[in-house]
């Protein structure tokens, strides 16, 4: 086993950047409690990686089947040197039939689950050498856009919440790193149905975030010229946001509708 291995527990790891962080980071030597709803693309990577995959599979929104999972991890290592909390969902607002219990759904996939690993992972957290919380965000949390007014909200809780960690861990040794995508070809992505500018294949998504999660930076985001445009546009008045938004909703609603 490499010297330099760490012991990680990747949610969210069946499909999309899960699974090809997974693969990338197996490749680099690490060991890996993977955990996801579908079991069969966990089980393949512990065919391929036998001496390094444990395969931990259950529903993240239940805090009872977390604890299970951290009680198993604790088991068999001991320790975690990172947890990195990647499970999620989204949804689109339709503001014509608005729906409460979407943004509940959205919220309890993406912030609750996140918090009950967050549960489970700290105790083994803080017995790990050079310990990492990393936490996926999104970069919609530089802007409002339309539709993703649950989603949206879960990941800017989600952005508070580790960035509020961030402090409260640092007198344990804990670093907290939060990753921000842009537009990302994953399944999920794939049903969307507006224009996704500047989306980056998977496999280099997950390379970018595997090669610099070592250094434990406070935010991982990507891609930069997507990224800066945001956080510009983040910083025009309220107005010219509104407008700009307003402008994107017709478009997309155009794109919707489009035969």
């Amino acid at each position: 086993m490499n010297a330099s291995a760490r012991r990680i527990w990747l949610t969210g790891a069946s499909s999309g950047i899960g699974a090809a962080l997974a693969e990338q980071l197996l490749q680099q030597g690490h060991r890996l409690a993977l955990s996801a709803r579908t079991v069969a693309p966990l089980e393949a990577l512990a065919k391929r990686f036998p001496t390094q995959v444990l395969v931990l599979p259950g529903d993240l929104s239940d805090a009872t089947q977390v604890r299970a999972i951290g009680s198993h991890i604790a088991e068999v290592w001991g320790a975690l040197d990172c947890a990195i909390l990647n499970a999620g969902t989204c949804e689109y607002v339709e503001v014509s039939a608005f729906e409460a219990a979407m943004v509940e759904r959205v919220m309890r996939a993406n912030l609750f689950s996140a918090s009950y690993c967050i549960e489970a992972a700290l105790p083994l957290l803080l017995l790990g050498k050079q310990a990492q919380l990393v936490g996926v965000g999104s970069s919609v949390t530089y802007l409002p856009l339309p539709r993703a007014e649950a989603y949206g909200a879960s990941k800017a809780a989600m952005r508070y919440l580790l960035e509020t960690l961030r402090i409260d861990l640092h007198a344990e040794g804990i670093a907290v790193t939060l990753v921000s995508p842009g537009f990302v070809d994953t399944p999920l992505t794939q049903k969307n149905d507006f224009p996704m500018p500047m989306r980056w294949p998977v496999d280099k998504a997950a390379r970018y975030i595997a090669e610099r999660l070592h250094q434990q930076p406070f935010e991982i985001s990507f891609p930069g010229a997507f990224i800066a445009i945001l956080k510009l546009l983040g910083h025009l008045p309220k107005r010219l946001q509104v407008a700009l938004g307003a402008r994107m909703a017709r478009s997309e609603a155009k794109t919707k509708d489009a035969p």
